[in-house]
């Protein structure tokens, strides 16, 4: 394949580092620990034990410049329309900043405003009634997002309500949670931007049939027309707008279950974190940038040495959900093989992102990534303080964090081929001082900045998911052969299994 000119000097650099352990990179330069790392706030990353040096992140930033990735930054934040196929601005930024001087930008963020102002007085409603708990229904990022920081955030909740999450079809979750509630002391919130998730709308129709009375169902969504329709009534209806992806609309009224776990207070404060962050990425100096930094390690491990996994290691349970939530953001944002130009980017794009929560996971595949044949760069997830007191299991936690990450990147020979590590496995360690809405906030901003700066790089809407669509479609195809009122099916596999399922569930 032939290199493009702007990807020359990466390749160049890759070529010439490529065989480099990393304990030599290190040893040459003493001052590369202190040096390749980047604060902001609470947040802390430390970049050393990347396999390039100080000549070949001069070419990353380079590359960066030559792809107008900070005049790209600019254009997210005043309204331009960044989602080119479906014709729109992106403008998730708004909802918890207004650092844009742009029209479009301040009346998105005023209409953000007016609509956390709605969300304030039902969580206030709710909180004075004798509601028990709330049922989110939603999937993607109407489940994700707000579940993430639930979870993450549980040392933060008011004790107030027990928070429950339905986003799966298969209606074995949905009829095991409601042996255990009660329908006079439970809130069902439905989540869906266009109103018609298949997914959304079975559980919400078992729970609405199941809990009766309309009173207690509340909506978010940018279809009110259909909500409404569905039997919610209007004064229950918080907005979505389609300047808002799914997966960016945590910070929106999707958040509304979140605000109920740890109060309007503690919302905000996440939307500060997350604000802080918008004001660094469009303020900080490139070299000094975190999330463009990070997406260009991304892009060193993934074009420059070729690798097309990537793992993210949390060292906290509260952030088990942490990989599940950047697996959605990264590869469906990211998953594109055609540019906004209608060609091919040239270059690969998004690797498989995955992971797990340690130390656990330590026991299951970090036997892979330290002696498999495969080399799969590490992001490792620590928190400095804890919200527990118990030191001696905290200092154990930190000491793993550590030792993974050092052991990955020096390995250890020896004479027993079985017993050797080879080491030069990449890794990035991200440190939070503590976890809390506002350090929240900022580490998922910075990720949404990286995703951005990526699809940037690689000439791709990280705003539109066109290839989750084929399948939907041919489902609702399937439904009416599934329940024996009409058969057009013309695959044959599927016609296969079709006639086995047939046999099966008479």
């Amino acid at each position: 394949m032939r290199i493009a000119p702007d990807w020359q000097a990466l390749s160049l650099h890759a070529a010439r580092l490529c065989e480099k352990p990393l304990r030599e990179l290190i040893a040459e330069d003493p001052a590369r620990p202190c040096e390749f790392t980047v604060r902001v706030g609470a947040l802390y990353a430390n970049f050393s034990r990347q396999r390039y040096d100080r000549e070949a992140l001069v070419a990353l930033f380079a590359l960066a410049q030559a792809k107008q990735v900070p005049g790209a930054f600019d254009d997210l934040f005043a309204g331009v329309e960044v989602n080119r196929s479906e014709h729109r601005p992106a403008l998730h930024t708004a909802l918890r900043s207004n650092l844009s001087a742009s029209e479009i930008s301040r009346r998105a963020h005023q209409e953000a405003l007016t609509a956390r102002a709605r969300m304030a007085a039902l969580v206030a409603e709710l909180e004075a009634s004798d509601i028990t708990d709330i049922v989110n229904v939603g999937i993607g990022g109407s489940d994700l997002g707000p579940r993430l920081a639930c979870e993450a955030l549980r040392d933060f909740s008011t004790g107030r309500f027990r928070l429950h999450f339905i986003n799966n079809a298969d209606a074995h979750q949905v009829a095991q949670l409601l042996r255990t509630l009660d329908r006079n002391k439970t809130a069902i919130i439905l989540v869906s931007k266009t109103f018609g998730t298949q997914e959304t709308l079975l559980n919400g129709r078992i729970l609405c049939d199941w809990r009766g009375a309309d009173e207690r169902v509340y909506a978010v969504t940018a279809n009110i027309e259909k909500a409404a329709a569905f039997g919610v009534s209007p004064e229950r209806i918080l907005p979505m707008w389609d300047w808002v992806g799914g997966r960016y609309s945590l910070w929106s009224s999707v958040g509304f279950a979140l605000a109920l776990a740890i109060g309007m207070d503690g919302f905000q404060a996440m939307l500060d974190g997350a604000a802080a962050m918008d004001a660094h990425v469009l303020e900080a100096q490139s070299e000094k940038n975190l999330a463009l930094w990070h997406a260009l390690s991304l892009i060193w491990n993934r074009n420059g040495l070729g690798l097309d996994s990537h793992a993210v290691i949390p060292y906290d349970p509260r952030l088990e959900l942490l990989p599940d939530y950047l697996q959605q953001l990264f590869m469906e944002s990211l998953g594109k093989s055609a540019c906004n130009n209608g060609g091919a980017p040239g270059v690969a794009t998004v690797p498989v992102l995955w992971g797990g929560v340690g130390t656990s996971c330590q026991h299951s595949f970090f036997q892979a990534l330290h002696q498999g044949t495969d080399t799969v760069p590490v992001e490792f997830i620590g928190v400095v303080r804890p919200a527990h007191g118990y030191p001696d299991s905290h200092c154990a936690q930190l000491a793993n964090l550590f030792a993974q990450a050092e052991a990955l990147a020096n390995g250890e020979d020896n004479f027993d081929t079985q017993r050797r590590y080879p080491g030069n496995r990449p890794s990035t360690m991200i440190l939070l001082d503590e976890l809390t809405p506002h350090s929240l906030g900022m580490l998922l901003a910075m990720y949404e900045h990286s995703v951005f700066a990526l699809a940037t790089i690689w000439g791709i809407n990280a705003f539109d998911q066109w290839g989750v669509q084929l399948g939907k479609r041919l489902a609702d195809g399937l439904l009416p052969a599934l329940a024996g009122v009409a058969d057009g099916v013309n695959d044959p596999v599927t016609r296969a299994l079709l006639d086995e399922i047939g046999t099966r569930s008479s």
